[in-house]
């Protein structure tokens, strides 16, 4: 096993700022996540973790290991790529085995742990297969297994389930998770798809425009953005942000959001932290935190779109800027053109600073 830590890490390509100062640290077996938009800087991160990359500024260590010069082949690393990378004219027990073979292995040593990394994969009934009768999804199982076999204590994966099927997607993650734990391996795992990161990551690193964000477990991340970027792309659908200012009022302070009316009040933490602030506010909740209010003290808002989608009923609220979306059970009665009255849940409720888009920290 080894801990990664990147230290005040940047990227250059000439005027392009790619990755701009990041510290980060990667505990020895976890499973970090590293999450953004296109063009945020994940895969750059990671290139530079293999050694594909050289840094501009700042150190990447590997316990207390300076990879400064170390060579991709030296650092002990396995790479899974977005688009897999396996011989296709050899036989699925043939790729498994190229990286113990050309490592001087016993053949023993190679069957077993080719029997092993294939059972874990599903692949044992496609051992004698050639690789160019496989399918896309299986392909991409036998990139993972042949990196998997050689035990690297480091395994980077770069979007490797972007290119495969849902359906299949929902099985990887699973066993990729069971991977990781089998083997005790510090994964970095690079992800457009906030599904595969909160589902399988003991923590995200959130970023945007080469600039990290927030690092959190799911949880974290979910329940607490740092900021109105990590709140809007965390959650499907993101959190709902609605701007207006603090006020008092007869049941406590609320946040008047101008045509929408007023807000129920604030949770007791956070209107002492807030009371007294100037300036325009973003008044955050979760959709899945949202209800319909008895006693119509909520936000009264038309109902403008119906969402059907199985389990649960993504309700589209209102228009332009004062947009929203709630979710319910499918059963929900309600249809276009009529009016909701809903309340978000006090205890989810987030405020952030218009101006910085900074989340207000309760104290």
């Amino acid at each position: 096993m080894s801990a990664i830590q990147l230290r005040n890490l940047t990227k250059t390509f000439g005027d392009f700022t790619a990755l701009k100062t990041m510290d980060l640290e990667i505990a020895d077996g976890e499973f970090m996540a590293l999450l953004g938009p296109s063009g945020c800087g994940k895969s750059t991160t990671m290139n530079m973790i293999a050694g594909m990359e050289e840094p501009t500024s700042g150190k990447i260590l590997f316990g207390e290991r300076d990879m400064a010069g170390v060579p991709m082949g030296r650092r002990g690393v396995g790479f899974v790529f977005q688009n897999y990378a396996i011989f296709t004219h050899m036989t699925v027990r043939q790729n498994l085995a190229y990286g113990p073979r050309m490592r001087g292995a016993a053949k023993a040593e190679i069957d077993r742990r080719v029997g092993a990394i294939a059972e874990l994969l599903q692949l044992t009934p496609l051992l004698e297969r050639n690789a160019d009768r496989l399918s896309v999804n299986i392909l991409q199982r036998v990139a993972i297994g042949r990196s998997a076999i050689m035990e690297p204590a480091i395994f980077l994966l770069d979007e490797p389930l972007s290119n495969v099927d849902a359906a299949f997607r929902a099985v990887m993650r699973t066993e990729l998770k069971q991977l990781q734990r089998q083997f005790r391996q510090t994964m970095v795992y690079v992800t457009h798809d906030q599904l595969e990161a909160m589902t399988m990551a003991d923590r995200i690193a959130v970023m945007d425009r080469g600039v990290l964000q927030q690092v959190g477990t799911p949880l974290e991340v979910y329940n607490n953005p740092a900021n109105v970027f990590v709140a809007r792309f965390i959650g499907a659908p993101g959190m709902n942000l609605l701007r207006g200012r603090p006020a008092e009022s007869d049941r406590g302070l609320v946040v008047d959001l101008g045509p929408l009316g007023i807000t129920p009040p604030l949770p007791d933490e956070l209107a002492a932290t807030l009371r007294g602030a100037r300036g325009d506010v973003l008044y955050g909740f979760r959709p899945e935190q949202v209800a319909l209010a008895q006693d119509g003290r909520g936000l009264a808002m038309p109902v403008t779109f119906v969402e059907r989608i199985g389990a649960r009923t993504i309700v589209h609220l209102g228009q332009g800027e004062g947009a929203v979306k709630a979710v319910f059970d499918n059963d929900v009665g309600l249809s276009i053109g009529q009016t909701a009255v809903v309340a978000p849940l006090s205890s989810s409720v987030r405020v952030f600073d218009a101006a910085s888009g900074l989340a207000v920290r309760v104290g």
